[in-house]
C-alpha cells in the first residue's frame, strides 16, 4: 500500500512537470518548434521499446537534436545514451506532426542494431525487445502508427494528428497502470 501511495505522489509530480512542459512552455517559453527523433529499432527479437523515468508507458527510444546535428546523428547518439546500443539508420519512416498538447514533429527512422549491450540509463528505467505481433497494451497510442508505417516499404510519410483530451487520458491511464503493476510487460 505504501508503494502505491508513493507511486501516486510521484505521478502527480510528474504530471505537473509534464503539464507545464506540454501546455505552457511551447506557447510562452520557446522560440523554435520542438522536433524529436525516434527509432523503430529492430533485432531478431523484435523492436526495442523503452519506459522513461517520468511518464511510464512503452515508447520508441529517441530524443532531441543538438545544435548543428543531423537527425540521423542525433538518433544514433540518443539511442547509445539511452540504451547502450549502436544502431544503423536504415530509412526515414516519416514525420508525425502533432498538435494540441505539446505540439511537435516526431521524425521516425527505421534502424537495426549493430553492436553494444542493452542497458538502462537515467532516462530509461526499462528496455525490452518485443515481437511486432505482441506489442504491449501499455504502449502509448501515438507510437502504433509509426511502428506500422516502419514495416511498409514506402517513401517517408507525413501524418498529422492532435493530442487531445482523449489522448492525454489514455496516457494517464497507461501511466497509472504501469505504476500500480509490478510487471512492466503488460
Amino acid at each position: 500500500m505504501l508503494r502505491l501511495a508513493g507511486e501516486l505522489v510521484g505521478a502527480l509530480a510528474s504530471y505537473a512537470r509534464i503539464g507545464w512542459w506540454g501546455l505552457v512552455a511551447p506557447r510562452f517559453g520557446e522560440s523554435r518548434p520542438l522536433v524529436v527523433i525516434q527509432g523503430v529499432i529492430e533485432s531478431e527479437q523484435g523492436i526495442l521499446l523503452a519506459i522513461r523515468s517520468d511518464l511510464r508507458g512503452w515508447e520508441l527510444p529517441g530524443g532531441t537534436l543538438e545544435e548543428g546535428e543531423r537527425p540521423e546523428e542525433a538518433l544514433q547518439r540518443e539511442v547509445r545514451e539511452e540504451t547502450g546500443l549502436d544502431v544503423e539508420v536504415l530509412r526515414h519512416v516519416g514525420d508525425y506532426v502533432r498538435t494540441g498538447f505539446r505540439p511537435h514533429t516526431a521524425k521516425v527512422y527505421r534502424c537495426r542494431v549493430l553492436d553494444g549491450a542493452l542497458r538502462t540509463s537515467h532516462e530509461t528505467r526499462s528496455l525490452r525487445f518485443v515481437p511486432l505481433e505482441r506489442l504491449p497494451a501499455t504502449l502509448f497510442p501515438w507510437y502504433r502508427q509509426p511502428i506500422e508505417d516502419s514495416q511498409i516499404d514506402q517513401p517517408a510519410v507525413t501524418r498529422r494528428d492532435t493530442q487531445d483530451l482523449a489522448t492525454i487520458a489514455a496516457a494517464i491511464a497507461i501511466d497509472l497502470r504501469m505504476r500500480s503493476s509490478e510487471d512492466e510487460a503488460t
